[in-house]
């Protein structure tokens, strides 16, 4: 196995004298597997010894790390070398004593038994999608005193480290506070001692040996926003009073296809008016679908929009409601509420329809959803590109982005549905009624 040259230069600086040591940049640049590579390194050369790797989900965790990154690092970097998964707990077991222990954050009696032990080495694997007060918490337990043995050497202890790595969030994480500007994530003083944190970033552009052939194609012909994340590797400018953050897009996402049986499903249309033979200028129709779990959380099932006509867009819609097998159809009124419902109609007879009218602007109808996204208790199934473009681009000022939010507002009518007591009015309090006693005073009923 042979490094890159970037990976080459990033390894000098894990093995430098920072404690704190994060790789930042785009997708396959191969950041996971160095920092795999040291973890084993560290486990090798220092018998009895304790290390962690650690995710914001135990199933992510477990795809990336278990059933890839570390049986293909031990494969490549240390051919021959015995080691033994123990499933029930986790732990990769090497003969020298030594265990990695894997774990998500998500997984409550889980990480409580992982936090309870020592370790001499800890790594947070996609740390934009771990919080601050986890990292706080895990920082904890960097405490193990172990000693490294090189044979011909004399033992000596080895440095306790924490590394990390991300795909940049934005610059309002606690990520690039800590290892960028070097301040305090809470304080926003400068660290006590700035040189224990060492930052590096690596693209995937310096691992083009090891990345299939028209990959960084594919992530060229991403959106603008993502092309800076997963391209270029580069920190976001935070929108001012964001609603939306994508590392709780990401820290929710269900990648796995387990979902809970859903109680109800929704698809919900934002028309734009536009008709079936000149729509090329018009704006796209948000088409999106929702449902709510068992589980009481929301999900996003699908993106249906399209640029399209009444005649295309009805059977678009009516298309998803039955394959989700859906309760109902809303949609928003603004353009003509008897011709959507027509359209609906028309598509599907018989559709289960419901009119739904913008009283308050968009910025103003997406915000009370904003912290249950904080909450995880709206999750994306997959990825949805454009659509989380759009979230992304909402704040307290409004609407931040360069063309109508169709897909957002779309998806802001789905969850209304069915998360309906976010959004109700507030019944105003009926005044209180006077009436006379018994003395011919007044009192109130």
């Amino acid at each position: 196995m042979k490094l890159t040259a970037r990976q080459l230069a990033a390894q000098e600086v894990l093995a430098g004298d920072a404690t704190h040591c994060m790789l930042f940049g785009g997708s396959r640049s191969g950041k996971t597997f160095l920092l795999v590579r040291n973890v084993v390194m560290r486990a090798l050369k220092s018998p009895g010894s304790r290390h962690v790797i650690l995710r914001f989900r135990f199933n992510a965790a477990k795809a990336s790390i278990v059933m890839d990154t570390l049986p293909k690092v031990m494969k490549l970097a240390f051919p021959g070398v015995k080691y033994h998964l123990n499933k029930t707990d986790t732990i990769f077991e090497y003969e020298n004593g030594s265990q990695i222990w894997i774990g998500g954050l998500d997984d409550k009696e889980r990480t409580e038994k992982i936090l309870g032990m020592e370790f001499v080495t800890i790594y947070l694997n996609e740390a934009s999608q771990i919080p601050q007060g986890s990292r706080d918490i895990a920082v904890t337990r960097l405490a193990q005193q172990v000693m490294q043995v090189i044979e011909g050497k004399e033992s000596i202890p080895l440095k306790p480290r924490m590394y990390y790595d991300c795909n940049p969030p934005s610059k309002v994480h606690w990520a690039y506070r800590l290892f960028v500007e070097k301040r305090d994530p809470e304080t926003k003083q400068p660290v006590p001692n700035a040189g224990d944190y060492a930052a590096f970033q690596i693209n995937p552009q310096d691992n083009q040996e090891n990345v299939s052939a028209g990959y960084l194609e594919t992530l060229k012909n991403l959106s603008a926003r993502l092309q800076k994340r997963f391209l270029k590797g580069e920190f976001a400018d935070a929108t001012p009073n964001q609603l939306f953050h994508e590392e709780d897009i990401d820290k929710w996402r269900v990648t796995d296809g387990a979902l809970p049986d859903m109680v109800r499903v929704v698809v919900a249309v934002d028309p734009s008016g536009s008709d079936d033979v000149d729509n090329a200028d018009n704006d796209a129709i948000g088409i999106v679908v929702a449902g709510l779990g068992t589980d009481g959380n929301g999900y996003v099932l699908e993106d249906c929009t399209l640029k399209a006509g009444p005649g295309v867009w009805g059977r678009v819609a009516t298309g998803a409601f039955e394959r989700h097998s859906a309760d109902v159809v809303v949609a928003e009124v603004n353009y003509g509420g008897a011709m959507v419902k027509q359209t609906i109609e028309v598509a599907r007879p018989r559709t289960n329809f419901k009119m739904v009218t913008a009283s308050r602007g968009k910025a103003v109808r997406a915000e009370p959803f904003s912290a249950l996204y904080e909450q995880g208790k709206i999750r994306h199934v997959g990825q949805f590109n454009e659509l989380e473009d759009e979230l992304t681009a909402f704040s307290t000022f409004g609407y931040m982005g360069e063309h109508s939010p169709n897909r957002a507002d779309a998806l802001i009518w789905a969850l209304a549905e069915i998360f309906p007591g976010i959004v109700r009015a507030k019944k105003e309090k009926s005044p209180l009624k006077t009436i006379p006693d018994s003395s011919g005073s007044w009192m109130n009923a």
